[in-house]
């Protein structure tokens, strides 16, 4: 016998704890509190998720989300578009952004470099990276990946396709401010912009 009155309330308590970090109680607490809520509410709440994943689009130059094919920071001229900042993923670029420190431009990879999880060179974006490189005026290149043993490995990685390609562009990373085995999204703003400001040249 379910633990729940209803087959519906289950269904949907289901598919709220599989979102990240939302256990059981969590997901059956938010499902009561959305069934409180008025109909127009709760068809609102729906939508915004409905045109998230419908409308939503990834930039053309940068990958990160926009709901234009190139999202505002490319296509503003008020930033520096001779320096691209590499991260990992969109969560990313919101965190630099929040610290006011970094006026240039992103480059999302979408990811890492994970051998035991699968994931190759091919499966990010670095091959549209080193395309972006060689074509624009690119005067320095920041590595803003995760501390991690797969963010250094997707690094050297970068840094070597870089050489290997005969292009000259000043290459370096993030100061060591923010502790290693640290993602960005979850470092406060003033050590993450003072690892954009006092960020080093990276050697390989």
């Amino acid at each position: 016998m379910s633990e729940y009155p209803s087959i519906l309330l289950e269904q949907a308590v289901n598919q709220m704890s599989s979102l990240p970090g939302v256990g059981r109680r969590t997901a059956l607490r938010l499902v009561l509190h959305l069934l409180r809520q008025s109909d127009e509410q709760v068809e609102a709440f729906a939508g915004a998720f409905t045109r998230l994943k419908k409308e939503v689009v990834y930039c053309r130059e940068c990958h990160n989300i926009s709901d234009t094919e190139i999202c505002p920071i490319c296509a503003s001229t008020r930033r520096d578009h001779a320096t691209i900042c590499v991260v990992e993923n969109v969560q990313d670029v919101m965190s630099i952004e929040n610290t006011g420190q970094y006026t240039g431009v992103y480059h999302v990879l979408g990811g890492v470099i994970s051998p035991m999880e699968g994931i190759g060179p091919k499966d990010i974006e670095i091959d549209s990276l080193i395309e972006r490189i060689a074509k624009e005026n690119i005067d320095e290149i920041i590595l803003a990946l995760p501390t991690t043993m797969e963010g250094d490995t997707t690094n050297f990685y970068i840094y070597r396709r870089i050489q290997n390609a005969g292009i000259d562009v000043k290459i370096s990373q993030i100061a060591r401010g923010v502790a290693v085995g640290n993602q960005l999204e979850y470092t406060d703003e003033i050590t993450l912009g003072r690892s954009i400001v006092n960020r080093t040249e990276f050697k390989g």
